[in-house]
């Protein structure tokens, strides 16, 4: 019969500690991304409703990843050491509650300012997150554990916008949102009742003052700083083909409802199969190769979505989303594994010093990517993602060079 490992292996795939600890990871981002990208479907309701910009109403979302982006180094530093379990419950049960104050913002920056506390509370969770699985899972099944995570996350994004598309057809964005506070409060319930008790103590007590050494060693390494880069650039072209798609799909030639464009987001589907695949694969075949497979495989797929044919665009759209997860889950687990390995690193901080990049390009690129659709429409969108897209490979080819753990 298969047991839990001893804590200084961790938890092995196939035991009860593991089946709970994924299942309860999975819940954790499913609570998490049904919160942060919600509003993504709603931009265009949102534009019309408090008369802004399409670039502008984006920062209902970048307020959040910004504010997250923000926070999340010295809260998930300083927190670990607080019980990563209370601190993540804590977290999570903040946020959605913000997420049921939402729907009652009278104005646009009111619902920027909720947003944008969203994002505080949430920041501590996702590091926290991947340096639990990175503490609790034996490594040599690390990648699938984080792909499971990963694979939550999808799926939390992919409730959020279906479900916040489809409610707002029926009866608005604010009881849309109200929904999606349910939802993410329902995840939390679940994630809490499933984490199994930790089988690593909590490391020391880190404070706010000692954070300048640790920082050093980790921004001083170049694969950990390769990979950081990756993270930046490849998320804020995800992000900006997601935002921008349903202004094009609501528009000439293709004119089609906002349920219908809500529908776009089942291609996150096929990015939470990915991300566990990717996982795997690169445990098994080294995450250097599935890295470029990955980023190539974004590009080909933001060139796809060029031409004005929905059938071209959704497999475009399709090709975009598997390759993104592929490479965020590879690049994710790889910071952590490389952490671990260096005197004196810590998986926490790394982990939110890839978050903080991750974040930072969604809400950087995200917004400032709206100009370029606003100016040059859906090929100024392609071009812009295209460059971020080659800037992804040469760093993940510079990895080639950088002698750093598989």
């Amino acid at each position: 019969m298969t047991t839990t490992a001893p804590a200084a292996l961790g938890h092995e795939r196939g035991s009860p500690g593991y089946r709970r600890l994924g299942l309860a990871m999975w819940c954790a981002g499913m609570a998490t991304f049904v919160l942060v990208y919600c509003v993504q479907g709603l931009l265009p309701a949102l534009a019309t409703e408090f008369g802004v910009s399409s670039s502008t109403s984006s920062l209902a979302l970048s307020a959040t990843t910004g504010a997250l982006a923000l926070a999340i180094i010295p809260l998930s530093v300083v927190a670990e050491s607080w019980g990563r379990t209370r601190v993540m419950t804590v977290s999570l049960t903040v946020s959605a509650v913000l997420g049921l104050a939402a729907p009652f913002a009278p104005t646009f920056g009111a619902l920027v300012a909720i947003r944008a506390l969203q994002g505080v509370a949430i920041a501590a969770l996702p590091a926290l997150a991947m340096a639990h699985v990175t503490r609790e899972v034996a490594p040599r099944f690390l990648g699938g554990a984080l792909g499971l995570l990963i694979a939550g996350n999808t799926v939390g994004g992919l409730s959020g916008r279906l479900v916040a598309g489809a409610v707002t057809d029926l009866a608005g964005w604010r009881v849309a949102l109200g929904v999606i506070g349910v939802l993410s409060l329902a995840a939390t319930v679940a994630f809490r009742l499933l984490l199994p008790p930790a089988v690593t103590p909590a490391p020391p007590r880190m404070r706010l003052r000692d954070l300048g050494g640790s920082l050093l060693l980790h921004l001083g390494d170049p694969g950990l700083m390769c990979l950081f880069a990756v993270s930046f650039v490849l998320m804020g072209a995800f992000v900006t083909i997601y935002n921008y798609l349903g202004f094009r799909l609501l528009a000439a030639p293709f004119g089609l409802p906002v349920t219908i464009v809500g529908l776009i987001f089942l291609c996150y589907l096929a990015g939470s199969w990915s991300s566990t695949v990717a996982g795997r694969l690169g445990d098994r075949f080294g995450r250097r190769k599935v890295l470029w497979a990955a980023v190539l495989v974004l590009l080909a797929g933001v060139w796809t979505t060029l031409p004005d044919l929905l059938p071209t665009v959704l497999l475009g759209l399709l090709l975009v989303t598997i390759g993104f997860f592929a490479a965020h889950s590879v690049a994710s687990s790889w910071v952590g594994r490389r952490s671990a390995l260096l005197a004196g690193g810590s998986p926490a901080l790394a982990s939110s010093l890839y978050l903080f990049a991750y974040y930072a390009g969604s809400s950087v690129i995200g917004a400032v990517d709206g100009v370029a659709f606003d100016h040059g429409g859906w090929t100024g969108v392609v071009i812009a993602v295209s460059v971020l897209g080659a800037v992804a490979l040469v760093l993940a080819l510079l990895l080639r060079r950088i002698p750093i753990p598989r």
